[in-house]
């Protein structure tokens, strides 16, 4: 039981929809995409999926036993009454769920990914943790045992998440009286932003009056432009890096702490807080930079068309897995799961000109191609295996033949 359908079959609208925002901002000269930053939104949302597609953890088990065992059946699934309070009741639940998840370390953990990128666009939207189906379930249980059927809660759902897809954008101011009522743009830039005068609020998915009730809604100011990304940088375009960052924190600073109590409380605790023997022993964070600089290292022409290849290439790859998962068997799914992980940290490598990153893709790229047509780990006929190996073809081509159109032409000695 999973909205994850819904999200896919919106997927190529998402795409869409970025692009046009793009050429939007080009043509405004409002341009706010930069290939580190989107690459790095589109990855961490196609790793994403993965742990949901393969029934990582226990999410659906407790929400099928939710279903079955424990709904008390009191609305009937055919109801319009029945999906709009369906609705209501799950986005009430999310406020409390995205809530905890900027107010508790562990929650935050799962959900900081959302809010690294500096720039605020369709992209944004698509920056999705890969660890959220560690424990956010909990929050949305209650929906089921209250007698939400299955299907209506998936639906549900799905509708909470793509509703909030277009409220990623600079591009559209304030609405009027809809501001009141829901997440909008402009209310949810605030919630993205990093301004003292704003951090912690807004956290609706599709009504801002959870906001507006619990005393955590602040207004967009026309004098304040929000600057967006966390705080504390992550400084880095690695998909893995950018998941386990904060889990990496909390493990060094329970492991140090000479408190026993405080060895939970790293994990449980307000977010920011730390023991103090740890803040002594490790103090400050090398990554704080002043609010208004961004994480833009210099990147040569090579990784930049490099970069631009995969963010084309990738979805498309990605689309052909999550609309062909019936035609395949799970040791398929998990190898192409693998390749697309292994395909954004070799360009994440690339994006912050790493010189070793086009060689480790020379040792990647042919070692997918051999994986596809010289085992039988995976159906060559399959669309997927082959979008692959177009990629590692493009990219082999790619990396050659800019390496020999880039080394100096040393005349032969006669």
């Amino acid at each position: 039981m999973d909205k994850s359908f819904l999200i896919f079959l919106a997927v190529p609208l998402f795409f869409l929809m970025a692009f046009i925002e793009f050429l939007w901002g080009l043509k405004i000269g409002k341009n706010n995409y930069r290939i580190n930053d989107a690459f790095t939104g589109v990855a961490l949302g196609l790793i994403s999926r993965f742990p949901t597609i393969l029934n990582i953890g226990f999410q659906g088990a407790v929400f099928t036993f939710a279903a079955t065992s424990l709904n008390l059946k009191l609305l009937p699934a055919d109801s319009i009454f029945t999906v709009i309070f369906a609705i209501i009741m799950y986005d009430f639940c999310y406020y409390w769920m995205h809530r905890m998840s900027h107010e508790r370390k562990f929650l935050w953990a799962t959900h900081v990914v959302h809010h690294h990128g500096e720039e605020f666009n369709l992209i944004t939207a698509m920056r999705q943790t890969s660890s959220g189906f560690l424990i956010k379930w909990i929050f949305f249980t209650p929906i089921l045992i209250v007698g939400i059927p299955p299907q209506v809660f998936v639906l549900a759902g799905g509708i909470n998440l793509i509703y909030q897809f277009w409220v990623h954008t600079e591009h559209i101011g304030k609405l009027g009286w809809m501001e009141k009522v829901f997440i909008t743009p402009s209310n949810h830039r605030i919630h993205h932003a990093k301004n003292p005068e704003y951090i912690d609020a807004n956290y609706g998915g599709i009504f801002i009056l959870w906001d507006r009730l619990f005393g955590t809604y602040i207004e967009e100011k026309d004098n304040l432009k929000p600057l967006y990304g966390t705080v504390t940088p992550l400084r880095s375009f690695n998909p893995v890096w950018a998941n386990i960052e904060i889990f990496w924190q909390m493990l060094r600073d329970s492991f140090y702490t000479k408190n026993w109590g405080d060895k939970i409380k790293v994990w449980f605790g307000r977010t920011g807080w730390r023991p103090a023997d740890v803040a002594l022993r490790f103090p400050g964070n090398p990554n704080k930079t002043p609010l208004e600089e961004k994480f833009n290292p210099l990147l040569p022409l090579t990784g930049l068309w490099y970069g631009r290849i995969q963010i084309v290439i990738m979805p498309l790859i990605a689309m052909s897995i999550f609309f062909t998962l019936g035609d395949q068997v799970q040791i398929e799914t998990i190898i192409f799961g693998l390749f697309i992980f292994t395909s954004a940290f070799t360009t994440s490598m690339v994006l912050l000109s790493s010189k070793f990153a086009l060689w480790i893709e020379l040792l990647r790229a042919p070692a997918v191609l051999f994986l596809i047509f010289q085992t039988s780990l995976i159906d060559s006929a399959l669309l997927a295996s082959n979008l692959f190996a177009v990629q590692a073809i493009i990219n082999i081509l790619f990396i050659v033949g800019t390496k020999i159109a880039l080394t100096p032409f040393k005349p032969l000695n006669t």
